[in-house]
């Protein structure tokens, strides 16, 4: 269970990486143009949800890794689920249903993950 965790961190924490870093790195007007949802958003607002997920996905590998601090791991799947959350919550106000389901699936493995390492697969 401990590598199929280990696997459900990386896979989430790449995804968390690409997201966040593509929006951190390109101009809010362009994020606009090609992410609907964000139009809903201020420019600083978009930033900071974006910094979140680059953050998260350091913080799903990084502590585990060093062995430094690793609750530090299931925090950041809990703050994950959270942002998750919210991003299903935008797309269903936005019915943008399409983009629903992405945001689901990273929702229940942000979850499963703090299930795991809050509970029975802790370090």
């Amino acid at each position: 269970m401990h590598v199929f965790l280990w696997i459900l961190q990386i896979l989430l924490a790449l995804v968390l990486l690409a997201a966040g870093g593509g929006k951190l790195v390109q101009p809010y007007e362009k994020t606009a143009e090609s992410m609907p949802w964000a139009r809903s958003f201020r420019a600083g607002q978009v930033k900071a949800i974006a910094a979140l997920e680059v953050l998260a996905a350091f913080g799903l590998v990084l502590p585990a890794a060093t062995g430094i601090a690793p609750v530090l791991t299931a925090l950041a799947a809990t703050g994950t689920a959270l942002i998750m959350a919210g991003a299903v919550m935008t797309h269903a106000r936005g019915k943008e249903w399409s983009q629903i389901g992405p945001g689901a699936v990273l929702l229940v493995i942000a979850v499963v993950i703090a299930w795991g390492r809050f509970g029975p697969y802790a370090w």
